[in-house]
């Protein structure tokens, strides 16, 4: 017999949100600059905020260290402060960490960023200032309405940037992640998110590695896999878990969040929402579906990047309704074609 707390529960739904790539471009670096010294992000998330404001939960990947001036764009980032902490009054709930990116500032740049994230009170995995405190701080659950949700996070390399000290990098590495997902589950998560940096860059289609990884995972037992790093958006689907009788949600890569990349598939994203639900001891997950954006640029000065929905073209200046246009179709093509049970949202 299911107990008062589970039945309150079961009426109970928890949002997530997730995003892509939250990159930092020296032109997006350029454009946020203002007259007095300071970087204001604030005009590059106002049409999309309502949406990340949805979720109980909302996770982005930051894509750039905040490794302290000379702030820096590709191949070796560092960000200021104040993206994150836009980021953070936009609505987004946990920032992951583990990405190529991440040594771009080698060790002393991951150590500043763990600080400065910390200094802003937003939570973050992926990578951690030694073994001590990845030890406390993995496995990350959050207890939301009573249901407690496992993030994890990993990544496939840095870009052949070693580790020279004691900074610790989630790698992607069976052994490690069956572990994480055992202690999780040890420790009461209701639902376990492993999300993943992995892939090829601009593929639109996850490659055999990706696969074999995503299947392994659902026969761990997790609920959703989030994946980003091809800058693309790629297939998701909802795959069934015969072994343990669930769903799982199995994104392969949702593309850009925010960057300056020019190639037609990289100007934009999808945000993808979900809801959980318990049902009995267990989180099953509750229509899946996506949205897509794209990233306006700025052609003057004063202007800064924005995001613009795809149901907001009114938003867009004139110079941007082809690129808007090509990158909505060409995005929409594929995932009409590959996605599975993941629909766009009405």
């Amino acid at each position: 017999m299911l107990s008062l707390v589970s039945l309150l529960q079961s009426n109970q739904t928890v949002n997530l949100t997730f995003v892509g790539d939250a990159m930092q471009h020296a032109p997006q670096i350029t454009a946020a600059l203002q007259a007095d010294g300071t970087y204001d992000y604030s005009p590059c998330f106002e049409y999309v905020k309502q949406d990340i404001a949805w979720a109980d939960l909302a996770v982005v990947n930051l894509e750039c260290p905040l490794g302290g001036k000379p702030y820096t764009g590709y191949p070796c980032f560092s960000a200021p402060d104040s993206y994150a902490r836009q980021l953070r009054d936009v609505g987004f709930d946990l920032f992951l960490t583990a990405n190529n990116h991440c040594l771009d500032r080698r060790d002393k740049g991951l150590v500043r960023t763990c600080q400065a994230l910390d200094s802003l009170g937003i939570p973050h995995i992926g990578t951690y200032t030694d073994q001590q405190e990845r030890a406390r701080r993995i496995p990350y659950i959050v207890n939301v309405k009573g249901m407690k949700i496992a993030f994890l996070d990993y990544t496939y390399g840095t870009n052949g940037i070693p580790i020279q000290g004691n900074v610790v990098v989630d790698f992607i590495d069976q052994q490690l992640i069956a572990d994480d997902i055992a202690l999780a589950r040890q420790r009461g998560a209701h639902a376990i998110c492993v999300n993943l940096h992995w892939g090829i860059e601009y593929q639109l289609k996850p490659v055999a590695s990706q696969r074999t990884l995503a299947e392994w995972l659902v026969s761990q037992g997790v609920d959703l896999i989030i994946g980003g790093h091809p800058h693309v958006v790629e297939p998701m689907e909802v795959r069934h878990s015969e072994e343990f009788d669930k769903d799982v949600l199995l994104v392969y890569s949702m593309g850009n969040f925010i960057s300056n990349q020019s190639d037609i598939d990289t100007r934009g994203g999808a945000m993808v929402k979900v809801s959980l639900r318990m049902e009995g001891d267990h989180a099953v997950i509750v229509e899946p579906r996506y949205k897509l954006f794209f990233v306006q640029k700025p052609i003057a000065s004063g202007q800064n990047y924005v995001l613009i929905p795809e149901a907001r073209p009114d938003l867009l200046r004139s110079d941007s309704r082809a690129e808007f246009t090509r990158f909505m179709q060409r995005t929409h093509n594929l995932v009409t074609a590959h996605n599975k049970d993941v629909p766009q949202e009405q």
